[in-house]
């Protein structure tokens, strides 16, 4: 993932990502330093958590390329039900497990293995609010709100979370999807979309 410069009132030091508000309110989370990973910055969070509230309070969440973890983190911490975290790389997905642990967090589950082929399995058990983040040079958004649709991913009016450059073009989302909440910070557009389902 392309590094996205962070917005200058981040009060997070660095190799520290800071947990914004909820139960875990400025609990620091350890990072690991690579040089592709992107963690979203505190002020899109807390935008972000802004538009959920109050959907994220007993929601099952489902974080995809969830690198740092920290918006299925800062899910749990504002009182998500449950989240799973989907990294494919076995160090990332070691930091996120070795943060829950910290904050002994007992509702998540942290899965090494591949965003797509996670999608793919059989008899999935259908999210709330899904996260995705996907690095943005792979155009993967609009395959994964597929996925998420048509493989029973998704709860009856589900939320999804879209992260990608602002220069991108807006995936091709399924029928009856709609964009709900829309805005950039730096070299990022966020949105929120309504799936409808």
């Amino acid at each position: 993932m392309a590094r996205v410069k962070r917005p200058g009132h981040n009060r997070s030091l660095p190799g520290r990502l800071r947990i914004v508000a909820g139960k875990w309110r400025s609990r620091l989370l350890q990072i690991i330093d690579e040089p592709e990973l992107r963690p979203t910055p505190e002020r899109i969070r807390e935008t972000l958590f802004n538009w959920l509230s109050p959907a994220t309070a007993g929601a099952r969440c489902l974080d995809l390329f969830a690198g740092t973890g920290v918006l299925g983190i800062e899910a749990l911490s504002r009182g998500a039900a449950h989240v799973v975290f989907i990294e494919k790389s076995a160090t990332l997905a070691g930091a996120i497990r070795k943060n829950l642990t910290e904050l002994k967090a007992t509702n998540a589950e942290v899965y090494q293995k591949d965003a797509l082929d996670y999608l793919s399995k059989a008899d999935p058990q259908p999210f709330d609010i899904v996260f995705l983040d996907p690095p943005f040079e792979a155009d993967l958004l609009a395959g994964l709100c597929k996925a998420l649709c048509e493989n029973g991913w998704l709860t009856r009016n589900a939320i999804v979370y879209l992260e990608q450059r602002k220069d991108q073009a807006k995936p091709a989302l399924p029928d009856g999807w709609a964009i709900t909440h829309e805005k950039v910070a730096g070299k990022v557009s966020y949105s929120l979309v309504n799936t409808g389902t």
